[in-house]
């Protein structure tokens, strides 16, 4: 039996009502988030859209890293991207440890020295957000038409909250 034989039954019931399959893959809200990872954030649930209405780029924190531009880039000019939303969150792991607690975490739980691995601990949450929110709109490839916000969501309420 397979690690992911739960996952893939899910999947097999998923499949069998799937209606999808004509979708384009064009944000159809217009919407692309730069979000973290953390499980406890429902993307689309949060902002009252659906699946295919936006694009998202899930990362440790919500950074705006290259990647996350490259998808932006992507977005605005091939898959109807015109807003984008940056939404890190309170009580983030990469914005409330220091990056000695979490290679000192990560060690202990892999029995390994984790000393030379990056996590990108974030100093000022909401100052990252405002250099990551100027990252985009000063992006020679983002269109001066796309908008972009920077948005902090809370974990315990479930409301965002526009910073920049």
């Amino acid at each position: 039996m397979s690690d992911f034989e739960d996952l893939l039954d899910a999947n097999r019931a998923y499949a069998a009502e799937f209606t999808d399959s004509d979708f384009d893959g064009v944000a159809r809200a217009g919407v692309a988030i730069v979000t973290c990872m953390d499980s406890r954030i429902d993307p689309l649930r949060m902002l009252g859209l659906s699946h295919g209405d936006a694009k998202m780029f899930r990362n440790p924190g919500g950074r705006v890293t290259p990647e996350a531009l490259e998808a932006l880039v992507l977005g605005a000019h091939l898959l109807g991207v015109d807003r984008v939303l940056i939404v890190p969150h309170t009580r983030c792991a990469v914005a409330s440890s220091s990056e000695a607690e979490l290679r000192e975490r990560v060690s202990e739980s892999s029995g390994q020295d984790a000393t030379w691995m990056r996590f990108g601990v974030i100093d000022d949450q909401r100052a990252a957000l405002g250099e990551d929110v100027r990252k985009v709109r000063s992006h020679p490839l983002i269109p001066e038409s796309v908008k972009v916000g920077g948005f902090l969501y809370d974990v315990d309420t479930g409301l965002l909250e526009q910073v920049v």
